[in-house]
């Protein structure tokens, strides 16, 4: 069935209006996008905090209506509903429908990140690599969309992850994902060998996607989950951090604490430009930090004094 699509830009501050305005008068959904996705040093916007719903400065609001709906009557109305709302930019387009689950599981293909490491969909055959002994399989569900290694953050994880597995670190290890997400990291740490994993996650859903994605994987009686407030102190040898910049500063001492003497840590979610800053930060407790990137994105890892 098609559907009539109403899409307009809008400013931070008129969304909210804007958005009422539209349900008001019937609008099935409405969506945010980043206006200026393709502009430098565009705000990204990857994990607010609990109770939070950051947005982009400058935003296109996307809203579907069902098929038939009159364009002009629709835009009377909204016009009537916030008379101090400009409505004129709004453009009219009819969209097919599509199973958007489907299409988004259609994108999200076996990957694999450094020599043994794969991430693949839990509907999606094991490609013939990813069949070997040594392989470490983390079978996700992208249903539960709070980190897939599509983004170079993760990614960037994984294969420092993948990496220390090669050196032989990482087995039988206590590994702590602190901003855990969809349990990628901490899921990766145990497939390549570590003994257990705490995932830590300010959002209550990222723990229960945490712990069905480790059911999916057979590895839930090694992982624990716990919200900031509720984690046990405790010291790791290998800490990793795939958060935002601003957040691995705030937290510096607290992330400094959990890694035990000689342990390594690995921050990630720094865009680049950000990585002074927290190199500084970190020096008063690390020694052999050392930097990686992946498109715009950082990583830095090193050993704790």
């Amino acid at each position: 069935m098609p559907w009539l699509e109403l899409s307009l830009r809008s400013t931070e501050t008129e969304q909210p209006r804007y958005e009422r305005a539209l349900e008001d008068v019937g609008a099935l959904s409405v969506t945010l996008l980043d206006a200026d996705a393709d502009t430098p040093n565009e705000r990204a916007i990857l994990e607010p905090g609990v109770g939070q719903t950051p947005v982009w400065k400058s935003l296109l609001l996307t809203a579907l209506f069902e098929d038939g709906t009159d364009a002009l009557a629709l835009l009377a109305a909204l016009e009537a509903f916030d008379p101090g709302l400009d409505w004129t930019g709004a453009s009219f387009r009819t969209v097919e429908d599509e199973d958007w689950e489907r299409a988004w599981l259609d994108q999200f293909r076996p990957m694999r990140f450094g020599a043994r490491t794969w991430i693949v969909p839990w509907n999606h055959a094991l490609p013939a690599e990813a069949e070997a002994a040594d392989a470490a399989v983390v079978r996700l569900d992208p249903g539960l969309a709070f980190g897939s290694g599509t983004h170079p953050t993760t990614a960037l994880c994984l294969r420092w992850l993948d990496m220390l597995a090669a050196d032989g670190a990482l087995g039988g290890a206590r590994v702590l994902d602190f901003g855990c997400g969809s349990g990628i990291l901490a899921l990766a740490a145990l497939k390549l060998g570590a003994a257990s994993a705490v995932g830590v996650d300010n959002d209550p859903q990222a723990l229960l996607a945490s712990m069905d994605n480790a059911r999916r994987n057979a590895v839930d009686q090694h992982l624990a989950v716990h919200l900031p407030e509720d984690e046990p102190p405790a010291a790791y040898p290998l800490v990793v951090a795939n958060i935002l910049a601003s957040a691995l500063d705030a937290l510096a001492e607290v992330l400094a604490a959990r890694v035990a003497p000689g342990g390594r840590i690995a921050l990630s979610g720094i865009l680049r430009g950000q990585e002074g800053e927290l190199l500084q930060r970190y020096a008063a407790w690390f020694d052999d930090l050392r930097v990686a990137g992946e498109e715009d994105w950082i990583r830095i890892d090193g050993v704790r004094r």
